[in-house]
């Protein structure tokens, strides 16, 4: 299957999504932010003197969502009709979990727009902590999900990244 995003002579373009239907579609994405455990009691205590910091990631994920075409070159402009963004600290693994899910109803997908949303609700936290811990990591971001459209419904594989 050719990559969709270029020409048959190789050229880069916008992929024309006129002649599809405008469907319900929806994309859930997720990823995690690793940290120190006093940077996390830092973040669960709302003790950061920035403020509430999943309050403002979570805003930071919305907005990203919503502007996702501004930043990705060939991606669409929509008009999204839901976005959540749900972060979630797990003390066992010293981390911020954030899902993202993104729905439309449209011509194309909102698989972008969901990743989006998770990279930078976590970069946020990442902005907002870095005076205290430049050692965070943000890992396994990925899509999880995705409905709607010519494809259909997809799920990932829970046993993908061991394979």
């Amino acid at each position: 299957m050719p990559l969709t995003h270029f020409t048959p002579s190789g050229e880069a373009h916008m992929v024309d999504v006129g002649d599809k239907a405008a469907t319900r579609r929806r994309a859930l994405a997720e990823g995690c932010i690793r940290m120190d455990s006093a940077t996390l009691a830092l973040i669960k205590q709302g003790g950061h003197q920035k403020g509430d910091v999943l309050g403002i990631a979570r805003i930071a994920g919305i907005m990203a969502a919503k502007r996702t075409a501004e930043l990705v070159p060939l991606c669409h402009p929509l008009s999204l009709t839901r976005v959540a963004v749900d972060l979630e600290i797990l003390h066992a693994d010293s981390a911020v979990h954030c899902r993202a899910t993104v729905e439309t109803h449209g011509q194309t997908g909102v698989e972008m727009e969901a990743l989006c949303a998770v990279q930078i609700s976590l970069l946020t936290i990442y902005d907002m902590c870095k005076a205290v811990d430049r050692g965070m990591e943000m890992t396994d971001i990925r899509l999880v999900e995705k409905a709607g459209g010519r494809s259909g419904h997809w799920v990932r594989d829970p046993d993908w990244a061991e394979s």
